[in-house]
């Protein structure tokens, strides 16, 4: 396929849609379905497991396990960052990961505690690859939209994800809806995780047949030089940021902000699943895929409202007031008892959700100085949430683990939000171009 130019219509489009493929992976596997089928395989247990030489809450084990996981994507992804620059390829590591995660996703159907071990290598696995495809798929916005599309291609690619996740989801909660009992749910649980796998693998190749090679045509040897090379590459943009003061201010709030967002989103289906009140185990699976689903639909017209919010009063401005939106839902957590709670809850998120990861990540390209070199700056953007992440996820594990309940790990997640503003405060309006 011949290049397309910067700025091409058809190339935006075919860039954004990889959301499209992708996106049902954040919502069936690490948001909604697989959460619920987790926690059913521990209904006979008391939601605890001897695993690892402890004695560990499921809950627990998962976000710790979702914990190292990102730890292991940090680390990797400067590295695979400053070889995909080096050598002009970046659509073949896409391509890798996308592929490791797809096929983990359908390995899950395989999940039990009899071999939970293999089980939780497929979902370690599908974390990586996820996130690791991600790295090179954020690393092309600045290489083919001009600074004016950023905002408006970022958030179309959200919201094509939300639209196509919830439709699978949609086709998901059918099944599961129509299973008779509780045996036939769980199998249709296990043909969801499947059917995320092959929907990831089979839309993405829209995407790779428009998309380039990479920032650059060098193909040169991969070499030892090249292979420590991502290192430095890290090192120099840690280096830059002493010389570019707005985008150093904005990558502090960005981080401590990325802490409690993904983790929210990461631990929320587990939070619904264990302490709220719901009459039976029927009403809990349907109530809470409900309540994914409504944040989802919701959260198409949050990131649409959020980028023209935006372009009214700023990015920062409008990151600041959905970090406080984030901060107070944190606050009222502690008090979600009833599935009506849940409910609301849940349409608040849909609207901030999609609106501070868009921005976010189309903010951050509107900072970063003149270079060819893309992903690795984009990798140091992803090394800062993941490592955000990775505290975040730990936070709340070890309170969940130690407390038995995840309310006081919610509330403190609060506090990161409200770090988060006093540090974007610090960023100027005037620094980030619209």
């Amino acid at each position: 396929m011949k290049n397309l130019q910067k700025g091409d219509k058809k190339l935006l489009n075919a860039w954004a849609f990889y959301d499209w493929a992708n996106s049902v992976y954040t919502l069936t596997i690490a948001s909604a379905v697989f959460p619920i089928f987790y926690e059913a395989l521990f209904s006979d247990r008391d939601h605890y497991i001897d695993v690892f030489g402890m004695h560990l809450k499921n809950s627990a084990l998962i976000s710790f396990i979702t914990a190292f996981a990102f730890m292991v994507v940090s680390f990797i992804s400067p590295l695979l960052s400053g070889i995909a620059d080096y050598v002009g390829n970046k659509k073949s590591f896409m391509k890798f990961f996308c592929y490791l995660g797809a096929l983990s996703c359908m390995g899950l159907y395989w999940f039990d505690l009899d071999n939970i071990y293999v089980g939780l290598l497929f979902y370690f696995l599908g974390l990586l690859g996820y996130w690791g495809s991600l790295v090179f798929y954020n690393s092309y916005l600045p290489d083919i939209a001009f600074e004016e599309q950023q905002d408006r291609i970022s958030a179309k690619g959200y919201s094509l994800g939300y639209i196509g996740s919830v439709l699978l989801l949609g086709i998901n909660l059918w099944m599961i809806m129509g299973a008779e009992n509780d045996a036939a749910r769980m199998e249709a649980m296990r043909y969801s995780f499947v059917m995320v796998g092959v929907w990831w693998i089979l839309f993405s190749q829209y995407t790779y047949y428009y998309l380039p090679k990479g920032s650059s045509e060098k193909n040169q040897k991969l070499t030892k030089d090249v292979v420590f090379n991502g290192f430095k590459e890290l090192k120099k943009v840690w280096g830059l940021l002493n010389d570019n003061v707005p985008l150093r201010r904005y990558l502090g709030g960005f981080f401590v902000s990325s802490m409690a967002v993904q983790t929210v989103m990461l631990v929320a289906t587990y939070f619904g699943a264990q302490e709220i009140q719901w009459s039976s185990k029927e009403e809990s699976t349907i109530g809470l895929i409900f309540c994914i689903l409504l944040i989802q639909i919701v959260a198409v017209f949050g990131a649409l409202l959020t980028s023209r919010a935006s372009a009214k009063w700023g990015n920062v401005p409008t990151l600041i007031f959905i970090n406080g939106i984030w901060a107070v839902f944190c606050a009222m957590a502690y008090f979600m008892t009833l599935p009506l709670h849940f409910y609301i809850m849940a349409t608040i998120v849909g609207f901030v959700m999609g609106g501070i990861q868009a921005l976010s990540r189309s903010t951050y390209s509107k900072l970063l100085p003149e270079t060819e070199d893309t992903a690795s700056f984009f990798s140091f953007y992803d090394v800062a949430e993941k490592i955000g992440i990775v505290i975040g996820m730990c936070v709340y594990g070890i309170i969940d683990q130690i407390t038995g309940s995840p309310r006081a790990a919610i509330v403190i997640l609060a506090i990161f939000f409200i770090t988060s503003i006093f540090l974007l405060r610090r960023v100027h309006k005037k620094d980030v171009s619209n």
